[in-house]
């Protein structure tokens, strides 16, 4: 035998992936020393395909709220064809959507912490695009509650899914960041909603409108499954899982969760911030084509921009400075939300008290543009407070609580306001409705305050387990 075969009997082994681009040699498995490979290799997915991943995730979260909001910008010739009130277009533009994300979330997430998620994700979009384009068929009320129920099931699939696998990509001091970055799908997708809502609906029917934009998410799942890659579950925290190991259920994830003061907190803040964003956003496109006799094609691009613009920058801004502030002081991760809310409130009563159009959209821009900022820390936080197998159903367990709170009773409560002060305020009833809306960030910001003051704690307790 030759002098190197010690050596070589010896050799752990070489590993090597194309796809992750690393050849990597070593004698002994680090994890079997119980070192986390973080500390010993080099990260093993290339910058360029975490970043493809997140671009591809980013496009399915913008067509996520193009279907799921371009409601909002077809209440008024909806309501007009089918006859249907406010409280029965909040009910289709928020509950019967709402409901079904909120609760299936939680199931499709444990799905997703046991399958591929990749390929959840373009099953979800598939679907949710398919209902969205059945939308335009609707004759009555219910029908078109029917294929909302759909777009709520498909939806329900995209985002725990996508949460979980940017965990995986991005450390701890780049995730809020990274799903800030996610987040942008949401100001875009409500931009482009808005844009091709209005402006098709105007030329061709409201019908037409949902055709237009369900159809092209059938192609986009295409993509999701022909390019996109699966992560190794806890890379980037550099932990190394088990698949043998069993995964918690959704009740053990709630009460592990439950048991976190700081989640409890920031979960309830996020619910309430999602209470004034959804009945903003769905009920401004309505506001000024009653109150300024707009056509829902200025309506749409007017709003576009300022849903769009002001929300991206608040989204990508809450992110970086959350991370900016939190890595000095982690309750800054969370204080920052608490000062924007804060800010946020006069700007929105202002807003709805002018008499003027684009003073009322400028004024508009500030609670938008601050009422983002909870987007991205919010949900990387609870990453981090969660264990990694229970990444996904945490994930879903906040989108619950968002979506409960804030999209199945924000929306309708707007329209059911609006619709009881019509005796006192005529035809300013949804101004003076949305007016009260703003003031329920007090309350939000109050909770982000308390959740950075626990939230040292609980991610010391997290990383002990």
């Amino acid at each position: 035998m030759f002098r190197g075969s010690k050596i070589l009997g010896n050799l752990y082994g070489i590993v090597v992936n194309s796809y992750y681009l690393r050849i990597t040699l070593f004698i002994t498995p680090p994890y079997s020393l119980g070192i986390p490979l973080s500390e010993v290799l080099p990260p093993l997915i290339s910058e360029n395909v975490k970043r493809y991943t997140l671009g591809v995730l980013v496009v399915v979260y913008t067509f996520n709220f193009i279907d799921r909001q371009i409601l909002s910008i077809l209440i008024e010739p909806i309501k007009a064809d089918l006859g249907i009130s406010d409280f029965g277009m909040g009910l289709l533009s928020g509950t019967a959507f709402a409901i079904f994300y909120a609760t299936l979330g939680m199931p499709l997430a444990l799905v997703a912490d046991r399958w591929n998620r990749r390929n959840l994700i373009g099953l979800s979009l598939a679907v949710w695009s398919g209902m969205t384009a059945l939308s335009g068929l609707a004759m009555n009320f219910w029908q078109l509650a029917v294929a909302r129920i759909g777009v709520g099931i498909g939806e329900a699939g995209c985002s725990p899914s996508a949460h979980s696998m940017l965990a995986d990509l991005y450390p701890a001091k780049e995730r809020a960041t990274a799903l800030s970055i996610y987040a942008l799908g949401i100001p875009v997708g409500i931009m482009f909603g808005m844009f091709a809502g209005g402006a098709i609906a105007d030329a061709f029917g409201w019908r037409m409108a949902f055709f237009v934009v369900g159809i092209p998410g059938l192609l986009l799942s295409f993509v999701v499954f022909l390019t996109v890659k699966e992560p190794p579950r806890g890379h980037a925290d550099g932990v190394q899982t088990n698949s043998a190991e069993k995964n918690p259920t959704i009740l053990e994830v709630a009460q592990y969760l439950a048991t976190r003061r700081s989640f409890l907190h920031l979960a309830t803040g996020g619910g309430l911030t999602a209470f004034v964003g959804y009945g903003l956003v769905t009920w401004a496109p309505t506001f000024f084509v009653r109150s300024y006799d707009m056509s829902l094609t200025e309506a749409g691009f007017w709003l576009g921009l300022v849903l769009g613009i002001p929300g991206g920058i608040g989204i990508v801004a809450g992110g970086w400075l959350s991370d900016r502030f939190g890595a000095k002081d982690t309750r800054w991760y969370l204080w920052v939300v608490t000062v924007a809310l804060l800010v946020a409130v006069p700007c929105s009563a202002a807003a709805f008290m002018v008499d003027v159009w684009w003073l009322s959209l400028l004024l508009l821009s500030f609670p938008i543009m601050l009422g983002n900022f909870y987007q991205g820390t919010t949900f990387a936080q609870v990453q981090g407070l969660a264990p990694v197998r229970m990444r996904a159903v945490a994930a879903a367990v906040l989108l619950f609580v968002l979506n409960f709170i804030g999209f199945v009773f924000g929306p309708p409560a707007v329209g059911f306001l609006s619709d009881m002060l019509v005796g006192t305020f005529n035809a300013d009833a949804l101004r003076y409705s949305l007016f009260t809306w703003g003031f329920v960030n007090l309350w939000a910001a109050f909770h982000y305050w308390r959740a950075g003051y626990y939230l040292a704690d609980d991610l010391v307790r997290v990383g002990s387990k």
